[in-house]
């Protein structure tokens, strides 16, 4: 039950990060030690646990799919998205430095932690990382779009937000920004709109299975390239995460007045509208975070999660 309720917890930390627009819940996974157990078990439900689910052999599809793991991190994951949605997004309008602030330090640090699983670094990995880098500042400068609410736009925003899920330092609430259907997602959560999740829901299913046999295979075959890119991901991600912004344009979104493009600025040191040492404080409190999972879940989390996977968890 402790394993199962670590799990859990790990499953809401991802669950938190993808609410959040720039803040991936694959970076959560990465730094608790999860990630590569998630992204084999997600991609071990294909052919075979489909035949194992028409012949009715539910405990061997339950093993196949380590069905235990997926369930406990899932459940966490909906732990958050469902109670923390509204509160983050209240966070994000009026404190928006103060969380930006923490979530920075976090991603910093957890940069910190995914750099040292690199075994031996050579100049092919550091171009991985350089060019991961450099996608994701690109991709966290894009200017979100208005987009139709057609059904089928719905599902492929819901198919690419999930990819990004599963991808440190690219965020899946970013992707549905960039698509221009971030405050789309939140309505359908706060409301509920049941229509709208299962569509968003049913796209990211089918999109989380697809791209995790992708990534599963680059880690078999690829492991250090595949990870120095991920951490190339995540530097590049701080452009969309530094605290301190100016807002160049706007959009209307549902009757309200949100940024739709901004620009990083440097803070001012002693105003008060910006907290400057607070924000600092809860950067510290980010970086302390993730040191502190590191210090407490040192190797034996690789163990335990081993542990859990051969007895079919």
């Amino acid at each position: 039950m402790r394993t199962y309720l670590l799990l859990v917890l790990r499953g809401m930390g991802m669950g938190a990060a993808d609410v959040v627009p720039g803040v991936s819940g694959g970076t959560i996974a990465f730094i608790t030690g999860i990630y590569e157990e998630l992204v084999n078990s997600i991609k071990s439900i294909n052919a075979k646990a489909l035949k194992l689910f028409l012949t009715g052999k539910w405990a061997a599809l339950w093993k196949h799919i380590n069905g235990n793991f997926l369930l406990a991190v899932f459940v966490g994951i909906f732990i958050s998205v469902l109670s923390l949605a509204r509160v983050l997004e209240y966070l994000l309008e009026y404190q928006p430095v103060l969380i930006w602030s923490f979530f920075f330090g976090l991603i910093l640090a957890s940069t910190y932690i995914v750099y040292k699983k690199v075994k031996k670094w050579s100049f092919t990995k550091v171009v991985a990382l350089v060019g991961g880098t450099g996608l994701a500042f690109y991709i966290t400068s894009v200017t979100p779009a208005t987009t139709t609410d057609a059904f089928w736009f719905v599902l492929l925003s819901g198919a690419l937000a999930s990819c990004a899920m599963i991808l440190p330092g690219i965020s899946g609430s970013f992707i549905l920004l960039l698509l221009g259907k971030y405050a789309f997602a939140l309505h359908a959560v706060n409301e509920p709109v049941v229509m709208d999740l299962i569509l968003l829901g049913t796209g990211a299913v089918i999109g989380i299975i697809s791209f995790a046999n992708l990534l599963s295979w680059l880690l078999k075959k690829h492991h250090d390239v595949t990870v120095a890119v991920l951490v190339g991901f995540m530097i590049g991600s701080l452009n969309k995460i530094w605290p301190w912004k100016k807002t160049v344009e706007t959009i209307l979104v549902e009757g309200e007045v949100r940024p739709l493009l901004e620009k990083n600025i440097l803070p001012v040191v002693g105003d008060q509208g910006d907290r400057f040492w607070m924000a600092l404080l809860m950067a510290a409190v980010g970086i302390g975070i993730i040191l502190a999972i590191e210090l407490v879940l040192p190797g034996s989390k690789e163990k335990k999660e081993e542990n859990v996977k051969a007895t079919g968890a």
